[in-house]
This record gives structure tokens, sequence and C-alpha cells, in this order.
């Protein structure tokens, strides 16, 4: 069965960055896009981007220019690069497979 599994999570002050990983297991990892979300407390789940099965990326505005979203076949892993990070970052982060699979998220806070 797909799994998927965050981590990278923690807390950082405004300014600094953190890299999430997104292991995935029981599918052709190579043959699907991953996608990062993330929900803040009393929000909605909002898609954060997205990197195709050739290695195309896609980012919400909101972060466009500080995440970058990559993938490593050979690791079935999915990475997502945090760099100046904001408050509003501060969110649970989820990958996302197929657009039904989910891992159990890992939590950012931006604060100082």
């Amino acid at each position: 069965q797909v799994q998927l599994v965050e981590s990278g999570g923690g807390l950082v002050q405004p300014g600094g960055s953190l890299r999430l990983s997104c292991r995935a297991s029981g599918y052709i990892f190579s043959d699907y896009a991953v996608a990062w979300y993330r929900q803040a407390p009393g929000k909605q789940r909002e898609w954060v981007a997205t990197v195709f099965s050739g290695g195309t990326t896609s980012y919400a505005d909101s972060v466009k220019g500080r995440f970058t979203i990559s993938r490593d076949n050979a690791k079935n892993t999915a990475y997502l690069q945090m760099n100046s990070l904001k408050p509003e970052d501060t969110a649970n982060y989820y990958c996302n497979v197929m657009g039904t699979y989910w891992g159990q998220g890992t939590q950012v806070t931006v604060s100082s």
C-alpha cells in the first residue's frame, strides 16, 4: 500500500530555512507527481508546490522564490527546501500523491 512519511519540520526563526522530506513507498515513485500542502490552525489546507514525474515544478504565489521542491527518484523521496521563512508559513505540512494519498504531516513553526 502507498505510504508517505514526512520529516524535517521544527521551530525556526523568521528568515531561517528548513528542508522537509517526503519518503514514499508502495508504488512506482518515479511515475507520479508529488505535491506539498500545508494547513495552519483554523484555516483550510492549501497547495504549496508540485514536482511532476519529469521534474517540472509549480509553486503557489505565496512561496514562489522562497521554496524549492525537488525529487530524488533513486531514494523515493521528495523535498521541500524552504528559505526566508515567515511567521505566516507556520503550518502542518503534508505531502500528497495521486491526489489521494497523504502523509501524517510535519509541523513547521516560524517564530522569534
